[in-house]
């Protein structure tokens, strides 16, 4: 007996980026985000995430070294 497949969700990476953006801003139609929980895929969203928290800290860091 083999397990079950887990189901493979299939989103384009501006999608994904998309969807991280606009979570960032707070942002979002209800209609939008049931189709993102269907078709995105978690690991590529954690991903995204993380990749734009980190430019964030950068860019105020940034920010911070230029205005001093």
């Amino acid at each position: 007996m083999s397990a079950p497949s887990p189901v493979q969700r299939k989103g384009s990476l501006l999608r994904t980026i998309r969807a991280v953006a606009w979570s960032f801003v707070g942002m979002r139609k209800g209609s939008e985000y049931a189709q993102d929980v269907e078709k995105l895929n978690p690991v590529h969203i954690i991903v995204v995430g993380l990749v734009a928290v980190f430019l964030l800290v950068i860019g105020l860091i940034a920010l911070v070294n230029f205005i001093v």
